[in-house]
This record gives structure tokens, sequence and C-alpha cells, in this order.
């Protein structure tokens, strides 16, 4: 029986299996995936992705579908609303993050035209293919997650850490990062193997 061989961080959870096949490590160029991206990453800090993952719906809910124009404009009753969310990590700082974020980013869209552009300059416009053989191989952060990291701050931003915008490229498919064993390399010439 053939069987499609995935990165190893994946479990046999159907929810990340179809994050994996079909979300992460694909370029993303839309301008308010972008920002959900980022601000569900910047929730993860020091949680596991699957139980963001798990949660993304409750998210999308409570922050009105990831709209900054709309996000700027919370105030301390939406703060409140958000801390009693059973459905997302009530965490005040990551909520109050999620606002100021919102804010920073319709300043870069303005200053740019639009974010994509933006954050896409960091690879040069263009997915880095990495040729890992394992888990262990990958970096947690790089010389443009460290760049990145440093002018997403000096704008405004925050729970951005250049572990925390690596996870974003890998998530966004700035970088491809599935290893070579995996069906979706660009590097694994048999794609699916037999098991």
């Amino acid at each position: 029986m053939a069987l499609k061989r995935r990165c190893q961080w994946v479990t046999d959870d159907p929810i990340y299996i179809e994050y994996h096949d079909h979300e992460w490590g694909r370029p993303l160029h839309d301008d308010r995936l972008l920002f959900e991206a980022l601000c569900l990453e910047g929730a993860q800090a020091g949680l596991s992705w699957i139980t963001i993952l798990h949660r993304r719906h409750h998210y999308r809910e409570a922050f009105s579908q990831f709209q900054p124009d709309i996000i700027s404009q919370y105030d301390d009753k939406d703060v409140q609303r958000l801390l009693n969310n059973v459905g997302i990590i009530r965490n005040k700082r990551k909520i109050l993050s999620v606002i100021t974020n919102a804010k920073a980013f319709l300043k870069v869209q303005k200053e740019f035209g639009s974010f994509n552009k933006y954050i896409w300059q960091f690879v040069g416009g263009q997915p880095i293919l990495n040729k890992y053989e394992s888990l262990e191989d990958i970096p947690k952060q790089t010389i443009e997650s460290k760049l990145m990291s440093q002018d997403l701050k000096k704008r405004g931003f925050s729970f951005v850490g250049p572990v925390i915008c690596y996870a974003f490229m890998q998530a966004t498919g700035m970088v491809n990062d599935h290893t070579i064993d995996c069906f979706l390399s660009p590097y694994n010439k048999k794609k699916i193997r037999t098991s």
C-alpha cells in the first residue's frame, strides 16, 4: 500500500495533516491571511502549534476574521470580551499584541502599498527552498528571520521575535522546510513511498 511520507512533526491528527498538506510551506501573498498568520504565530509563543490550530476558527470569529482595519479600532470592551472567550488563549499581552499589530500593519500597508510587498522583501520576493534531511536539521531562526524581527519591532509590532518570525516564514512559504523525505519537498523525487 502506497503511503504519503510527511514531515516528522506531523501527527495523525486530521487537522494537522490537512494543514501540512495544503497550507504549510505554500507561498502566501494575501495581506489579510499574512496578518492572520503573524498573529497566530504570536499566539503560539510558549505553546504547541497544534494548540493554536485547533482553536483557529475561534480566533477568526473572535478577531473579526483578522481584518486589521476593524481590529485596530478595538477598545477596552473588546479586550474584555476576548479575555472572556474560552475558545482562544486568554493571555492579555497576546490579545493586546494583535490590536497593536493591526495598527502597525495598516501603517506598513500605507507605506509599501501592501504588507505582502513589504514582508516578502526579506527573502528577495522568492521562497527559499531548503534541503533538510530531518527535523533536527531545521534551524529555529535565520539571518532573514532576525532581520525581519528587528524591522517589525522597529515598526511597532510585538510578539515577533526571530523564532516566531521564522515559524511565520515557514507557514507562509517564504521558506520551504519540508524535509527531503516528505512528498511535498521540491527535492523528493519519489513523492510517494511504499510502506
